[in-house]
């Protein structure tokens, strides 16, 4: 194996990158910004894409697909929306290449200069209401409810593997309704989806609340949010599912007849998770040695490792194998059986244990006799002695131990990692030496949070739904406050 990774406590940003490369998920690509995900790490996206479609198809949702190119012009029917992505809008203006006269390489054929201008999709509001205008004419036709998986690309000057990329996966959900409180109960619907997605499958604990006006989608009402809190204190926007009002039914005039047989805008909303949530499943349970999985998301959740002398004794161990093996699966656990003869078990161990594989289960001569295994779970790294009876049961059980334990130890971290202040020198003092979730008074106003966010680089992450009123003091403007919210600095 490589040399060891970098350690959480010396370097937080350099161990994210390290292991990352190191455990096969994902690299650079020859193009700056873009990144390249491994098979290894494609397999835990797509198990995280079956989970969530599998979901969004439960709540009564379909798949579709639209264009990658957007026309410029759609741009500025929103002024909002273009005013949040103009900075990041990569732009296609020709639709050809030539031979350069001079031999000097390929250039652009200036004659094949397009007549408009296309932007490759940022996010996909203004070409799918574009077409909802084809598709609605009176409430009949309404809900539409939509999802798309699909790339986006946002020019990144500032890149991280699955954190920011300037290309990077993703779903949105895109829907049509009738009235503003179906839109409503849509866009809080799927945000708690989202949380469930995320504590259920993840084992991540998240807070849901909606963004301040500053951090409000581009073109949205109001933008509802999960947050979740990283080991280095860091707060990470893991999802988000926004609240559109009519805006972009103005935009695209789409309109229909109600039920009185009178002419409105439809209402909307969009909502959507990326692979960034990749970068938060990384940076929430993984430690020192390497990634740690959890069971619901490892592309296997137990690998099988055979430790024996000669040829004739690896045919005994594989029996024995294959029917642990096929016990297990008919329990619908994934399983690998490790039986290359190119590594030693010990070079094996040390890259499941990188790769965070849940369950590593050793099994030797002596095993054989006994009728034992040794079972050794990724997470605690506590290993055990278990009777091959059964085995398919015990493990069932121990990977559901897992799963519950991952949650119960982030979701320690963040109580941990939470904090009251109640000046604004605390506040500074907290997010400098102890960052993490700061609930401070806020007055409400733009101004302070704009200020605040500059001198410092914390934002207000969201107000939680459902938050405790309280009456307080805003610790910037000491102006009267209602409640806390939530302040981090942020990926």
């Amino acid at each position: 194996m490589s040399k060891e990774l970098s350690t959480r406590e010396e370097n937080y940003s350099e161990w994210y990158n390290e292991l990352v490369v190191k455990a096969d998920l994902a690299e650079h690509s020859a193009v700056k910004g873009c990144m390249v995900i491994k098979p290894y790490g494609y397999a835990i996206w797509e198990k995280m894409q079956q989970a969530l479609d599998k979901m969004f198809k439960d709540t009564g949702h379909v798949n579709a697909y639209f264009p990658l190119f957007i026309p410029k012009s759609f741009f500025s029917k929103e002024a909002s929306h273009v005013q949040g992505f103009a900075k990041e809008c990569a732009v296609v203006t020709h639709y050809r290449l030539k031979n350069a006269e001079d031999g000097s390489g390929i250039i652009v054929d200036e004659t094949a200069k397009l007549d408009e201008e296309l932007i490759i999709r940022p996010t996909s509001e203004t070409i799918i209401w574009n077409t909802y205008r084809g598709w609605v004419q009176s409430y009949r036709d309404l809900p539409i409810l939509i999802n798309q998986w699909a790339n986006v690309v946002r020019w990144e000057m500032r890149t991280r593997l699955f954190l920011r990329t300037t290309e990077f996966l993703w779903q949105e959900g895109h829907t049509a309704h009738a009235t503003s409180e179906e839109a409503v109960s849509e866009t809080e619907q799927m945000l708690e989806v989202y949380a469930h997605f995320a504590e259920k499958w993840m084992a991540i604990p998240v807070i849901k609340g909606i963004k301040t006006a500053n951090e409000r989608f581009a073109g949205a009402v109001e933008t509802y949010c999960i947050e979740a809190l990283m080991q280095d204190g860091k707060a990470l926007q893991a999802g988000t599912s926004h609240f559109l009002g009519q805006n972009f039914a103005k935009a695209f005039d789409v309109k229909f007849a109600n039920k009185e047989g009178k002419q409105d805008f439809v209402w909307a909303s969009s909502w959507g998770v990326s692979t960034r949530l990749m970068g938060a499943l990384v940076m929430s349970h993984s430690d020192d040695k390497g990634l740690v999985l959890p069971p619901k998301l490892a592309p296997f959740q137990v690998v099988i490792v055979p430790i024996y002398k000669g040829e004739e004794q690896l045919k005994q161990i594989s029996e024995v194998v294959l029917k642990m093996k096929k016990a297990m699966e008919a329990k619908g656990i994934s399983v690998k059986y490790d039986d290359r003869d190119t590594q030693r078990p010990g070079w094996k161990f040390a890259e499941y244990e990188l790769k965070g594989v849940p369950v590593r289960i050793a099994i030797g001569g002596r095993d054989l006799e006994n009728g034992t295994v040794e079972v050794a779970r990724r997470d605690t790294m506590e290993k055990e002695t278990l009777q091959q009876a059964d085995i398919e049961n015990k493990i069932e059980h121990l990977l559901e131990q897992i799963q519950d334990n991952l949650f119960h130890k982030a979701m320690a971290m963040r109580e941990a990692k939470t904090y009251k202040a109640d000046t604004y020198d605390e506040f500074k003092r907290i997010l400098e030496e102890t960052p993490g979730f700061v609930m401070a008074h806020w007055d409400g106003t733009p101004e302070t949070e704009q200020k605040i966010k500059e001198e410092t680089k914390a934002t207000i992450r969201c107000v939680p739904l459902n938050n405790k009123q309280e009456a307080g003091v805003c610790i910037y403007s000491g102006k009267a406050s209602t409640q806390r919210v939530v302040f981090a600095k942020a990926y």
